[in-house]
């Protein structure tokens, strides 16, 4: 039997001018990485020589023009940009967000024509791509699939989620509804049970104002917003409980009794899980067909060039995207060919006579001979031919004695 390919894992360069380049290629210099995935670098081959020089790493890369003829066991460089790159390392150019922006629009594309299987993007400068608010939202429109994408920040004991991401301060009540955040809510509820295998996940969501809200006086959107989101989602089976406030939930270590945590803006989540989180710390894109992670870090430009980057977090994104694509395989699986209905779950008449058991009179009757009905026979075959089902006669039953209906409940 012919082995199955490893999956194939799509780099973006991101900026280059920033550290996308150094924290790829010591992210696979581990020999071992080749082992798990075939990766396919979008990005330039003369820009990678010129990191590669800086930093005094040489991998051995394997120059191609198209995802088709990426290797397994070789380190893929897929060509997106003709010229050469003019590189200004540490400064943000209009040319490195120009760069990254052709690798991430290549990548897209060859998504969508089923080139690879999961993404990972090297960090970019927004100011740098004029109308880009991050990878989440573009990847989100240009799919143009119909799904809403939920950015979670995640390592082994933290997952945070936001309600808004990249949303002026100012801003930030406005923007916050309880439609929305009911929808992120679910979009992470069922990120954790699909793409992270938590079968029965606990989702905290913060407050807003501080001391949520002090009953309306530092604040109303805890009482008119939140609570009501909570509310609904726990009504339908959720496990969502809040609001809490964020400064008690982070400083007393209860995050660690949630398996995520929902918050409302960008720095009430980034701020602590950025605190608290170890260096394998990663951004992660769920709600979209596509897997997406990065690594938590930003484009490094105080670094670039100097060899002092950290690549545990993008060798750490490569593992969860591998994670992540595998357990929906799995979770989606048994999904695919559920078994057909029993009679009795969808009143077909037709299964009925695939599971009736024959009466042993008429069963061992001598050929050509079949006993008559009796009364309540008749009965019955008259009650299945209209499409009902017999009465069966109940006994009542007492009431358990000294039980309230509360209890009985319970």
């Amino acid at each position: 039997m012919e082995e199955e390919r490893k999956i194939r894992v799509a780099i973006t360069h991101g900026d280059t001018n920033g550290v996308g380049y150094e924290v790829i290629f010591k992210a696979f210099e581990d020999p071992t990485m080749l082992e798990l995935c075939t990766p396919i670098i979008y990005g330039a081959p003369k820009a990678a020589a010129y990191h590669s020089k800086a930093i005094g790493l040489e991998l051995p890369l394997n120059i191609i023009a198209n995802a088709q003829e990426a290797q397994e066991g070789r380190i893929n460089l897929l060509s997106v940009i003709d010229d050469e790159v003019k590189i200004d390392l540490g400064e943000g150019t209009p040319e490195g967000g120009e760069a990254a922006l052709k690798a991430i629009d290549r990548a897209i594309a060859d998504y969508q024509e089923g080139l690879f299987d999961v993404l990972v993007t090297a960090p970019v400068s927004k100011n740098a791509i004029p109308g880009f608010n991050g990878h989440t939202d573009y990847l989100e429109k240009h799919l143009a699939d119909g799904n809403k994408g939920l950015t979670i920040l995640m390592d082994d004991d933290l997952r945070v989620a936001l309600v808004t991401n990249n949303v002026a301060i100012k801003d930030v009540a406005e923007a916050i509804t309880k439609q929305k955040i009911v929808e992120k809510a679910k979009t992470f509820h069922q990120s954790l049970r699909r793409d992270l295998r938590v079968s029965s996940p606990r989702i905290a969501v913060l407050a807003l104002n501080p001391r949520c809200g002090e009953d309306g006086v530092l604040g109303d959107e805890e009482q008119e917003v939140i609570r009501p989101a909570v509310d609904e989602l726990s009504a339908v089976g959720m496990q969502v409980f809040g609001p809490y406030p964020a400064d008690d939930f982070f400083g007393t270590g209860a995050f660690y009794r949630f398996d995520g945590v929902l918050a409302m803006y960008h720095d009430q989540g980034q701020t602590p899980f950025k605190a608290l989180a170890k260096e394998g710390g990663l951004r992660f894109t769920t709600g979209l067909n596509l897997v997406r992670t990065a690594p938590s870090h930003g484009v490094g430009f105080a670094n670039a060039g100097r060899n002092l980057a950290d690549a545990s977090s993008m060798r750490h994104a490569v593992f969860t995207a591998i994670d992540v694509w595998r357990n929906r395989q799995n979770f989606d699986e048994p999904m695919q060919n559920p078994l057909p209905k029993l009679y009795h779950e969808k009143r077909d008449d037709s299964e009925k006579v695939r599971f009736r058991t024959p009466d042993s009179r008429q069963a061992f009757a001598p050929k050509g001979e079949r006993q008559p009905e009796t009364d309540t026979e008749a009965t019955q075959r008259q009650q299945e031919a209209a499409g009902g089902r017999p009465e069966r006669k109940r006994q009542p039953q007492e009431p358990a004695a000294n039980v309230t209906p509360t209890e009985a409940a319970e």
